[in-house]
């Protein structure tokens, strides 16, 4: 399977740079699916949680709560206001998975958007 690079920014700095089979963002229409070749696009981007699977096979979850992403066919980044790491090198995965839910409460989307994150994070908690 291709790869591609994927890189998500925040106002602190790069938070995650590397290689990927396939990303899943909350759209603002709706959940989408990247692979790499996909068609160039720019989207915006809801509260909730990013997919990360990584080219080790292995997943990340972001929680963010903003944001846009550019999708060109070897690179996707995505630049967020605000995102906590669920899964991955965090050995303190309660405490990431507080800040997240922290994160996602704050934000001024709507309600149903918010608790359909939240709950996201908590499956992927109670998975891990």
């Amino acid at each position: 399977m291709e790869l591609m690079k994927l890189e998500i920014v925040t106002p602190n700095g790069v938070i995650f740079d590397a290689e990927v089979k396939q990303v899943t963002f909350p759209g603002s229409e709706g959940e989408f699916g990247v692979l790499a070749k996909h068609a160039t696009l720019v989207s915006l981007l809801d509260t909730g949680v990013i997919v990360i699977d990584k080219a080790d096979g292995s997943e990340v979850a972001v929680a963010i709560n903003s944001g846009y992403v550019k999708v060109e066919e070897e690179k996707t980044t995505c630049i967020v206001d605000g995102a906590v790491a669920l899964s991955g090198d965090d050995s303190d995965l309660a405490k990431a998975l507080e800040a997240a839910k922290e994160l996602l409460k704050k934000t001024e989307s709507s309600a149903a958007a918010i608790a359909s994150a939240v709950s996201k994070v908590e499956q992927i908690g109670k998975s891990l």
